[in-house]
């Protein structure tokens, strides 16, 4: 994995102007991305939804709710040039302590099996299974199942 670009990364609440962007940014890294009435409701609804920029440009973006001393994770995304170089940890570090910060005790997630860069992050960073759910994502032949992870914060 290489080092960080030279310019730090900068977190600020994501806008309603970013949602251009950031599904633009979707659509380049899923197969079956959430749409731009995803984004939108998740703003309306009041999660908690982060944009991630390098120089200026939007190159990550992370959605976490956060209730009743359980933060989830829906997700979590760095555009694909910019992987490989440790954002996706970073982005995911800025969205643990954002967890804790709304009290938080856990911070749960979904992810594919088949993701398995994303399966280490999460792993490394000590996330652990604690069940899968049968059928939950679209795939390509059917539905994948979803591996379901816990941080105890």
């Amino acid at each position: 994995m290489s080092a960080l670009p030279n310019d730090a990364p900068a977190y600020r609440p994501m806008r309603t102007g970013d949602l251009e962007n950031v599904c633009a940014i979707e659509q380049r890294i899923y197969a079956f991305p959430w749409s731009l009435g995803n984004f939108a409701d998740s703003l309306a609804a009041g999660y908690v939804c982060t944009v991630m920029e390098c120089a200026g440009t939007i190159v990550g973006y992370g959605i976490l709710t956060a209730v009743a001393g359980e933060a989830h994770l829906l997700n979590l995304s760095i555009d694909a040039p910019w992987q490989g170089r440790g954002l996706g940890r970073a982005l995911l570090l800025q969205h643990i302590d954002l967890a804790r910060s709304h009290d938080a005790r856990i911070l749960l997630l979904e992810v594919r099996p088949s993701n398995a860069a994303a399966r280490a992050l999460y792993e490394q960073t000590g996330f652990e299974r604690i069940a899968s759910r049968r059928g939950y994502y679209p795939a390509e032949k059917g539905r994948e199942d979803a591996l379901v992870m816990v941080l105890r914060l």
